[in-house]
């Protein structure tokens, strides 16, 4: 019987041993016992479960993890092809239907988000794909998020990282921003010709009643052409001063 104790100690002892499970704080057990879910998850921290395969702990990670979409190859509204990809940002919410609800989450998350990328993008034409970035980030998100909350995940953040275009779509686009850049230089230009154009008429009404300010004027071009190392020096006349040597009609 004293022989009898203290085995009968050591098997307790390795029973309650086996049973325990340390949770840490970011982390959620989901216990099955003989098959059954039991209704609340446990941790973090210390908890104890029935060994010898009466109970099995599932543990569930609550950290948001993040997932690199790879490139895929889309084709979008206007006929353009192009690769896409992405980076997926979620979270379990609820450890039990992330278990319970799906297979894998994590795999079935990552077939999600790359059939939505291709859905969603393949929806947009390509201006609207480069320049309305954020619309189709948020509506991927919403389209992840509607389709993964049963499963117990919570979608928080959906970006799109990178569009590869073709190098002939590339060209292009180079040519038609060069072509743009051209246009707006010739407006610049040309408003810049009628303001000046305007300015011109104004000094003349300004200047018409007075000549004098014509004569000064005309003074003050000299000097500043004489004030410049020119070999040759051209000097104008007024219109006027040549009808001398213009002969006259009969």
């Amino acid at each position: 019987m004293v022989v009898v104790l203290p085995i009968i100690g050591v098997i307790l002892l390795i029973m309650i041993l086996s049973g325990v499970r340390v949770l840490q704080e970011y982390e959620r057990g989901v216990v099955f016992r003989l098959g059954s879910c039991l209704k609340d998850a446990r941790g973090p921290g210390l908890t104890l479960i029935i060994p010898f395969g009466i109970d099995r702990l599932t543990k569930v990670d609550l950290r948001v993890i993040t997932f690199d979409v790879p490139s895929q190859d889309v084709i979008t509204r206007d006929n353009v092809s192009v690769k896409v990809n992405a980076v997926v940002y979620f979270q379990v919410v609820n450890a039990r239907k992330a278990i319970l609800e799906v297979e894998n989450y994590l795999f079935a998350a990552s077939q999600l988000a790359q059939t939505t990328l291709r859905s969603v993008c393949g929806q947009q034409d390509l201006d609207s794909l480069l320049i309305e970035r954020d619309a189709v980030n948020a509506k991927i998100q919403a389209i992840l998020d509607r389709h993964t909350e049963p499963w117990g995940v919570k979608v928080t953040l959906v970006e799109v990282k990178q569009i590869d275009l073709p190098q002939e779509m590339q060209r292009a686009m180079a040519k038609q921003a060069e072509a743009e850049r051209e246009r707006r230089a010739k407006i610049i230009h040309a408003e810049g010709e009628e303001q000046a154009a305007r300015k011109l008429v104004a000094a003349a009404i300004l200047m018409e009643p007075h000549p004098v300010t014509v004569q000064l004027r005309y003074l003050q071009t000299l000097t500043e052409i004489g004030s410049e190392n020119n070999t040759t020096t051209i000097f104008p006349l007024p219109i006027e001063w040549m009808s001398v040597f213009m002969p006259k009609k009969g």
